[in-house]
């Protein structure tokens, strides 16, 4: 046994790992799809077009008419290799966004189709229901039933109440 080993230490001997030597970064997934998504939006604007355009419009000029600062010349390698990292990263970014934004999507469907179920069984319950109505109001009395019998009851009221009052008349 080495004493290494006997020590109960790690990592006194060349042969065992002391461990990682550097940590990974915690990117938080969310946050950073949130800023993607903010930058794809940017790229899909008026505004950004506009600037990226003056951009270019002041790079070439520098770079055609003032000798002295000419820092890219005439074909413009340098601009041409700040469009192709904007490229390398635009792209991953606005699939990114896509993405993100699918995943939205299919949840929401979810939720919408969860929220149609429930609506159909209640509307199917609604439908039951007024079919039991309509079926217990065929052996039930109906307002104008009601009405004509008590306008039957009035006019035999009426009637008896005359009889009365002439048989009254009469033993007067």
């Amino acid at each position: 046994m080495s004493t290494a080993e006997s020590s109960g230490r790690r990592g006194d001997s060349l042969g065992s790992p002391i461990g990682p030597r550097f940590r990974r970064p915690q990117i938080d997934a969310d946050t950073f799809g949130a800023i993607s998504e903010d930058i794809a939006r940017f790229f899909g604007t008026a505004r950004y077009l506009f600037i990226q355009t003056a951009l270019v419009i002041v790079w070439i000029s520098i770079n055609v008419t003032w000798a002295a600062t000419r820092f890219d010349a005439y074909p413009f390698i340098l601009l041409n290799l700040a469009f192709s990292t904007q490229a390398a990263y635009a792209a991953p970014l606005i699939l990114l966004a896509q993405n993100r934004q699918a995943d939205r999507d299919r949840v929401q469907i979810a939720r919408d189709r969860e929220i149609e179920e429930r609506q159909r069984a209640t509307t199917d319950y609604l439908a039951v229901e007024l079919a039991d109505l309509r079926s217990a109001q065929n052996d039930a009395a109906t307002r104008d039933y009601i009405d004509r019998a008590l306008e039957r009851f009035r006019k035999e009221l009426l009637t008896e109440l005359r009889d009365i009052a002439a048989r009254d008349e009469d033993k007067d």
